[in-house]
C-alpha cells in the first residue's frame, strides 16, 4: 500500500477465466471497446486476462481494419462479397477465443496484426 491506494486483488482462477472469455465474446457487441475496458480494469489483476484481452484487442482492431478495406473495395464490386466473410470470419474465431479463453487455455488468433503489447 503506497500512497493510500491499495494494490488490485488477484483475479481467483474462475473469475480470469470468464473476464478472458468476455474478452473475446464483447468483440460480438462493442468491437474495440470491449477488449479495451477489461485490458485495462482487469488486465492488472490477472496475466491471463492482460494476455488474452491484448490478443482480443488486437484481432478487433485488425478486423476494423480489414472492415474499412473491405468496404472501400465495395466501389470495385468485390467488397461486397469480402464484408461477409470478413464478418463471419471475426464471429467464428471470437467464440472459438471465448471457448478457449473459458477453458484456461490462452489463444492466439490467426492473421492478426499484433500492435498492442
Amino acid at each position: 500500500m503506497s500512497n493510500g491506494v491499495p494494490a488490485p486483488q488477484e483475479l481467483s482462477d474462475s473469475d480470469a477465466k470468464l473476464w478472458a472469455m468476455l474478452a473475446h465474446l464483447s468483440g460480438i457487441i462493442i468491437a474495440v471497446i470491449g477488449p479495451l475496458i477489461i485490458m485495462l480494469v482487469f488486465g492488472p489483476r490477472s496475466a491471463f486476462v492482460k494476455n488474452q484481452s491484448t490478443e482480443a484487442l488486437n484481432f478487433q482492431i485488425t478486423l476494423v481494419i480489414a472492415m474499412v478495406i473491405s468496404f472501400i473495395l465495395t466501389f470495385v464490386v468485390i467488397g461486397a462479397f469480402l464484408i461477409p466473410i470478413v464478418a463471419i470470419f471475426g464471429l467464428v474465431f471470437m467464440i472459438i477465443g471465448g471457448i478457449k479463453a473459458y477453458g484456461g487455455e490462452e489463444y492466439r488468433y490467426p492473421i492478426t496484426l499484433r500492435l498492442v503489447k
